[in-house]
């Protein structure tokens, strides 16, 4: 169990550098100047989110066998590698939203980016794979956390002192030999 939560952890945190909803998270920091509301409103939104995936993984597992649950996994990992490198592009719905207040618009816009998003996949795919829906939704969300809060809390600052181009690439490398480990059955994960 507690291989779940580390793994999810660490991949949902290394998958959601970049990634739309942090940039997301930048945005609402930038626009908005109040984290504690934004970093609640993320809280909520992906507990929501990973929880639904995590329900619809577990519910997959048991259709499938481990071994195709494996293969799944390093094919969903190489898949993942190849996404962090295309750069996502954020619609601004942000202004439609400010009648929800802070904390409102962050929920409904993160658990919006959050639909069929690498981290939602990946949690789909480790809740399918570890069978351990609480592990695999707290380490995901954790993973969330990790990558947004400094997003919040440091805004802007970040973006000008860390070039994105290479922190995708160092993330899809991790990702495909992740993949690669998985699918030769090196280190099961």
């Amino acid at each position: 169990m507690m291989d779940a939560f580390f793994i999810s952890t660490g991949i949902v945190a290394l998958a959601e550098i970049g990634d739309k909803t942090q940039l997301l998270a930048f945005m609402l920091a930038a626009r908005y100047r109040k984290t504690t509301p934004i970093i609640l409103g993320i809280l909520v939104a992906t507990l929501a989110n990973h929880a639904a995936a995590g329900a619809l993984g577990g519910w997959l597992s048991t259709f499938f066998s481990a071994e195709i649950l494996r293969w799944a996994l390093g094919a969903s990992f190489i898949a993942m590698a190849i996404w962090i490198l295309i750069p996502d592009k954020l619609d601004d719905k942000q202004s439609q939203l400010t009648h929800f207040g802070i904390f409102g618009t962050t929920l409904i816009l993160f658990f919006l980016a959050e639909m069929g998003d690498k981290t939602q996949i990946a949690t789909i795919a480790l809740a399918a794979q570890y069978q351990h829906i609480v592990a695999v939704v707290a380490g995901t969300t954790l993973g969330m956390m990790i990558a947004n809060v400094p997003a919040v809390i440091f805004g802007e600052k970040i973006v000008q002192h860390i070039p994105l181009n290479v922190v995708h690439g160092i993330a899809a490398l991790i990702f495909a030999v992740l993949g690669i480990i998985t699918l030769t059955g090196a280190i099961t994960l």
